[in-house]
C-alpha cells in the first residue's frame, strides 16, 4: 500500500493505493463481479430497447429532453444529470428512436441506473 496526499480545489485528501503486479491484475479481471456491481435490471416488459443508456454516476435528473418514440441523432442531449453540483449532459450514443424513458425530472439515480432505452 502506498499513501498519497492529493489537493482538489484547495481541499487536501489523503488516499491509499494498493500496488498489484500484472499477474494479480489479470487474475482480478478474470474473476466475476461482486453482487453489488451486477448489471442493472432490464426495463419493464413492453419497454424494450436495443440499447440502454445508463447513469454514469449517482445524481439528480435536472431535465429530460426526450420522450418515447422521439427520433434522436448521435450526440443529442437526452437529459441533464446533476452530480456534485455539476450539470452533466447525457448524450445519445447513436442515431435512433427512444423506446422508453425510465426516469423523470427530479428523480435521484444511482450509478448504472437505466435512464432510457433506444432502438
Amino acid at each position: 500500500m502506498k499513501a498519497y496526499q492529493v489537493t482538489v480545489n484547495g481541499t487536501v485528501y489523503e488516499i491509499t493505493l494498493e500496488v498489484i503486479d500484472k499477474e494479480e491484475g489479470k487474475a482480478a479481471q478474470a474473476t466475476p463481479a461482486a453482487p453489488e456491481a451486477a448489471a442493472p435490471a432490464a426495463p419493464a416488459p413492453g419497454k424494450a430497447g436495443a440499447q440502454t443508456i445508463a447513469a454514469p454516476m449517482p445524481g439528480n435528473i435536472l431535465k429530460v429532453n426526450v420522450a418515447n418514440g422521439q427520433a434522436v441523432k448521435k450526440g443529442d442531449v437526452l437529459m441533464i444529470l446533476e452530480a456534485m453540483k455539476m450539470e452533466n449532459e447525457i448524450l445519445s450514443p447513436a442515431d435512433g428512436v427512444i423506446a422508453s424513458v425510465n426516469v423523470s425530472q427530479g428523480a435521484t439515480v444511482e450509478t448504472g441506473a437505466v435512464l432510457c432505452t433506444m432502438n
